[in-house]
């Protein structure tokens, strides 16, 4: 099977990058959040081999769900009610797309015709950063780099005369642990690796993620994980010093807080620190600074009792943004301290529920 067509690979399909100087562009009405008539483009996906959800196919997935005797759990939500699929005449239309109610408006579920696999379409301006960011980092030669943790990305495409772009991901798995049971401590740390290596890979092409956190990652059941979630992402290439203002993510880091000019290489280092903690169920207070009692109190909540990487992120959640490490010398502390701890350790189970 030849591998996927994408429209970044296309001259005439990708448009210029707006210069800087371009004063009819406006960056923030490029970069909100997009909300496409998915039925005006479903042609466009089938011509490229996807074909969005209807009714029929929904009621197919819970036929086989049913008859299998199993839950519904492996989809993240649930579908929009049939009811608000009728057509003219008060009939429930099979044929009509069907978008998950528990999905914002910018994405839709669908299946690839060629293989039956499961995607999700999310919809973004031609001219976003997010579009610019999952561009480089889908394809030749940074997809093929076993740092990058990018979701997988089927096709890329986009609609100029509507300004409209779409990218179509592998259908994963935002409950990180299965219900199958814990895992081993092994398996777990190797996912937070995955995590680290991909924001280090990240800052060493000039881009930082501006949004990491557990809501934005993803898991295919299969040992990887992979960031989604672009939206806030900047590329740095050319600048040495770059700052933001304005912080808007998830894990607001204490300079953010206090409104100051950032460096957005150290907000995500924060932030990464901040989802190793909730990865590990520690309880977290408003404000996040390690003086001695606190940190033991953290040590005891979490569902691995591993101080080591206690010891690891401490550095990473420091108050003053010049005094975090960075991600490279994270990684290679992160390595030394997996190396130092013992097999049966590693390959005990966490004895909490996830």
């Amino acid at each position: 099977m030849p591998g996927p067509i994408f429209a970044a690979d296309l001259s005439f399909d990708v448009p210029p990058s707006p210069a800087s100087s371009d004063s009819s562009f406006d960056e923030d009405d490029v970069n909100r959040r997009v909300t496409p008539y998915w039925q005006k483009y479903r042609c466009a996906f089938k011509f490229r081999g996807f074909q969005l959800d209807t009714v029929r196919d929904v009621k197919l997935f819970y036929q086989h769900q049913y008859s299998k005797g199993e839950t519904v759990s492996s989809r993240l939500f649930y579908p929009m009610p049939f009811s608000e699929c009728r057509g003219e005449q008060g009939f429930i239309n099979d044929d009509a797309l069907c978008p998950d109610a528990g999905l914002p408006d910018n994405l839709f579920r669908g299946t690839r015709i060629c293989d039956q696999k499961k995607f999700v379409a999310k919809a973004v301006h031609i001219y976003s950063r997010e579009y610019d960011v999952i561009r480089l980092l889908s394809q030749p030669p940074l997809n093929q780099n076993p740092m990058n943790h990018t979701i997988p990305v089927l096709d890329l495409f986009d609609i100029p005369e509507d300004q409209i772009a779409f990218i179509v991901m592998e259908e994963w798995s935002s409950q990180l642990i299965p219900d199958s049971g814990p895992c081993c401590l092994r398996l777990f740390l190797a996912s937070l690796r995955q995590c680290i290596e991909h924001a280090l890979f990240m800052h060493m092409h000039h881009i930082a993620h501006l949004d990491i956190s557990l809501r934005n990652l993803l898991t295919d059941y299969e040992g990887h994980y992979a960031y989604i979630d672009y939206e806030l992402s900047r590329r740095f290439d050319g600048v040495l010093d770059p700052l933001v203002q304005g912080y808007r993510g998830t894990e607001i880091p204490p300079e953010c807080e206090r409104g100051e000019c950032s460096d957005p290489y150290k907000i995500d280092i924060w932030a990464l620190g901040v989802l190793v903690l909730r990865a590990c169920k520690v309880n977290l207070p408003c404000r996040i600074f390690f003086t001695a009692d606190p940190f033991r109190f953290f040590i005891q909540l979490t569902g691995y009792n591993v101080p080591e990487l206690m010891q690891l992120i401490r550095p990473m959640l420091h108050e003053e943004p010049r005094h975090r490490p960075p991600l490279s010398s994270v990684l290679r502390a992160f390595d030394r301290m997996v190396l130092s701890i013992g097999d049966s350790r590693l390959n005990a189970t966490c004895s909490c529920s996830h």
